[in-house]
């Protein structure tokens, strides 16, 4: 099982971070074991001091598939989730500065918190609402029709350079309002009115 997201993919999140608006999606990865499952806490890990949330939309691959035409990209996930991609905000900026990769600042142990699947067939997936309280505040509102790059263009650009395979996970951008974390923190994350996620940092 693999994890790969999109960075850059809703335009409000692009201009707070001062970042150049892609003409194609930018595609990092996330190691299996960056997943955290069943609301477990948040630990914060000691070689950061500005960690940062952002919510996403999961699409989890249902069948294998590589080069799929956008038109047929649907049958390949058939359900959602909402995770967050928690990025090293100070090992990304340093890595930014030099040049190199960003999997420290990305994809570090317990990085993608993400909640149960379900079934896409019961909602608009262009133009879903979803969003991220920080105890009990919201911090982050976000619908996908404000995304640059849509799910289906996501699915087929991503399958022309890596094989996806049932149970991959793809998380497809966050909105504005990304910010810091601090132990004590609790997070809470939901698609349109259905709370899935409620965890704790510690």
């Amino acid at each position: 099982m693999k994890i790969l997201a999109i960075g850059r993919n809703y335009a409000k999140h692009i201009e707070e971070l001062n970042n150049e608006r892609p003409d194609e999606p930018v595609v990092f990865g996330k190691p299996e074991t960056a997943i955290l499952k069943n609301n477990a806490p948040f630990y914060y890990p000691d070689f950061s001091t500005d960690i940062h949330y952002e919510v996403e939309i999961l699409l989890k691959i249902c069948k294998v598939g590589k080069n799929i035409d956008e038109k047929f990209a649907h049958k390949y996930y058939d359900e959602i989730g909402i995770g967050v991609d928690f990025t090293a905000r100070d090992l990304q900026s340093k890595a930014k500065t030099k040049g190199l990769p960003w999997d420290l600042a990305k994809g570090f142990n317990g990085s993608a918190p993400i909640s149960e699947f379900i079934s896409k067939s019961n909602y608009d997936l262009s133009n879903l609402n979803f969003g991220l309280k920080k105890d009990g505040q919201d911090v982050q509102v976000g619908n996908t029709s404000m995304m640059l790059f849509s799910f289906d263009y996501i699915v087929s650009y991503v399958s022309k350079f890596f094989m996806l395979k049932k149970g991959d996970i793809i998380f497809t951008g966050t909105p504005e309002g990304v910010g810091p974390i601090q132990i004590g923190n609790r997070l809470e994350a939901f698609i349109e009115d259905k709370k899935m996620m409620d965890f704790e940092i510690k």
